[in-house]
């Protein structure tokens, strides 16, 4: 395609060679000429296709925010001869230069570079794109190469213990309806969704309704950890510290629930990874935890990680509701809360310390 100089020189040399005829005058057509000429063999110059296999790694594909992490290109020209190349990356909304140096006919180059990790969420990298140009800049086109990979920059977290129930769960039902799914007694009868193990059909319930019917049985045993996150002027510290609860709970096998003032981000019963997936994908909210509390139905331990401090003077309202209520107030100082343990956080370093406080 043409560059803004080319696409000058063209026009130029039209209104030349008008103004030649036109005035009988050699010169400006002689000009004009000279720059169709020009065009013409900046196009010629950069028609050619280089023939190309591009293959890209990304690793590792998920990685705590500030990790290494790298790309590989693997690069092969399957054309008849030599060449080298200068090309563009695209990584996320910026552009990594790759210079590609000359490579035989059948020829391989493996290149790696380091991936920006300090922004958390899920980073396409991909395609890689061959600009060439002419020498005079009057031409210039962009081919594709290879296929996109992603890069998931996930939240950082600290080591902490599994936030206690402060209370034994009864071992023959659940306390609410929101006990997590599991295996080990019946609870209720619900509609069957596609994927639901059909030895759990209740077949009596299923003729008297006209509806198939599962079993929905429960471990009520243990505890849930419900983790709330504020979301308004969201930082880094707040998802780590989140982040940082519902692993704790989810390592050691524990029901736990993530959610925020927009609506639920993950429930998982034993699986981190699931957590630390969704949670990296969590941006800034407008809206507070109060319906986020009010859904947290009741039960086991409630974690609210904020940095407004009437939120965590709210939290006292639902106290009754869980056996443990603890606050992760994200400052110096931590707000006075009836029934609530309040730790200040100002860094993720910290919060192992206070949460040994409890």
């Amino acid at each position: 395609m043409l560059t803004p100089l080319g696409r000058g020189t063209l026009v130029g040399s039209v209104l030349l060679y008008a103004a030649g005829f036109a005035l009988g005058y050699p010169e400006p057509v002689v000009l004009a000429t000279g720059g169709l000429i020009a065009l013409a063999a900046a196009l010629a110059w950069t028609a050619p296709r280089p023939k190309l296999e591009v293959r890209r790694e990304v690793t590792p594909g998920k990685v705590p925010r500030g990790d290494a992490a790298v790309a590989v290109l693997h690069v092969r020209n399957l054309g008849g001869r030599r060449t080298g190349l200068r090309a563009r990356d695209r990584i996320g909304g910026a552009d990594h230069t790759v210079d590609v140096p000359r490579l035989p006919r059948h020829g391989t180059r493996v290149l790696s570079y380091p991936l920006p990790t300090g922004t958390r969420g899920d980073i396409p990298i991909g395609p890689l794109m061959l600009v060439r140009a002419d020498p005079l800049g009057l031409t210039r086109r962009v081919r594709e190469y290879g296929e996109t990979r992603t890069l998931l920059v996930r939240p950082r977290t600290a080591a902490l213990p599994v936030p206690p129930s402060g209370r034994a769960h009864h071992l023959e039902g659940p306390t609410s309806d929101s006990a997590p799914s599991g295996t080990v007694t019946f609870h209720t009868l619900r509609e069957y969704v596609v994927g639901d193990d059909l030895r759990l059909i209740h077949w009596r319930s299923s003729a008297r309704t006209g509806t198939l019917m599962v079993r929905r049985l429960i471990d009520a045993s243990l505890p849930t950890t419900t983790v709330v996150l504020d979301t308004r002027d969201l930082t880094e510290l707040a998802v780590d510290a989140a982040a940082s609860v519902a692993v704790a709970a989810a390592t050691a096998g524990f029901p736990v629930r993530v959610l925020t003032g927009d609506g639920p981000v993950a429930e998982t019963k034993g699986d981190p990874e699931l957590v630390l997936d969704r949670l990296a994908l969590v941006g800034p909210g407008a809206t507070g935890v109060t319906e986020a509390l009010r859904r947290a139905g009741g039960g086991g331990s409630l974690v609210l990680v904020t940095a407004d401090p009437a939120e965590a003077s709210a939290v006292s309202a639902v106290r009754r509701r869980f056996d443990r209520v603890i606050c992760v107030h994200l400052g110096p100082s931590a707000p006075a809360a009836p029934g609530v343990t309040v730790l200040p956080v100002t860094d993720l370093a910290m919060l192992p310390l206070v949460w040994g406080t409890r």
